[in-house]
């Protein structure tokens, strides 16, 4: 029972950072209808963001996030403003090609820079947790689902109360009525997808902080991203929350118990989910 229960805090702050990682994924694919390869870059440039920063600045990984997801909003902002909004109407094999073309350009310059051993962000209260019995609480992860949830809520309110995020929710349920209303297609969907590249980099930011980072890491976490979505269900935060969770539950317990088959059984429950309810757990929302 003790690891049991260890298990399943484990999977719930799991879940948080994947909940994280998977919002800015959905949101991109749901608005803009692409599959994003360039997802994991993301994370994988706000870990080294948060890891530069600490490493050669002295600031704190968590007042670095901030500025993580601010940098690479702005370059999520002109990469598809000014590049990939170019082929967005095009078929959707070649937005796929063209944001692996890029992911792999990103990766290449990120192993010239950092190279490709693994790193870590490692601070003074790394190792200091909660204890409660048997059952440990990192204060790193405790404080990763915190800002989780934070942004998950600020996003919320983003989309349902701004202007901005009305267009964007607009454009993603009918393009043409959001374009007669006024919307202005090409800066939505720019603003779209800097913000899906903003969450991403928060992410990335707190794996920092609980995993080893390395330049080839953008495949699993866009590979975790895409599973979550298609898992919870597109359209809405809370059925990203929920994809998360249940990705996380079958990880953290399929690696305790069957460690050589935990991919295989989170996939072979992903098809199973698929085969049942294809439209995902929660269903198609759009974003609320």
């Amino acid at each position: 029972m003790e690891g049991f229960a260890q298990n399943l805090v484990n999977a719930m702050l799991l879940g948080g950072t994947l909940a994280l990682v998977a919002l800015g994924f959905s949101i991109v694919w749901g608005v803009l209808n692409i599959i994003n390869l360039m997802h994991g870059v993301f994370v994988m440039l706000g870990a080294y963001v948060t890891y530069s920063a600490f490493t050669y600045l002295g600031i704190d990984p968590f007042l670095s996030i901030p500025f993580s997801m601010l940098i690479i909003f702005g370059l999520g902002y002109l990469l598809q403003r000014y590049l990939i909004n170019l082929v967005i109407r095009a078929p959707l094999l070649v937005t796929f090609l063209l944001t692996f073309g890029l992911e792999m350009v990103f990766v290449n310059v990120a192993l010239l820079i950092w190279k490709g051993d693994f790193r870590s962000v490692t601070t003074g209260y790394s190792g200091v947790g909660l204890v409660l019995g048997a059952v440990k609480i990192p204060y790193i992860r405790l404080a990763g689902i915190a800002i989780s949830f934070l942004l998950a809520l600020l996003l919320h309110l983003f989309m349902t109360y701004t202007k901005t995020g009305n267009a964007i929710r607009s454009v993603g349920m009918d393009l043409d009525a959001a374009r007669l209303m006024g919307v202005s297609i090409a800066p939505t969907y720019a603003v779209t997808y800097a913000i899906g590249a903003a969450l991403a980099a928060a992410a990335g930011s707190l794996i920092s902080m609980t995993f080893p980072i390395y330049p080839n890491m953008v495949g699993s976490w866009t590979l975790r991203a895409f599973v979550i979505v298609v898992l919870g269900g597109l359209g809405s935060i809370p059925a990203v929350l929920l994809g998360a969770f249940a990705f996380a539950l079958v990880e953290v317990f399929g690696g305790s118990y069957l460690p050589g088959l935990k991919d295989a059984i989170a996939f072979a429950v992903l098809v199973l989910v698929l085969v049942v309810r294809p439209s995902g757990i929660a269903g198609k929302a759009f974003y609320k």
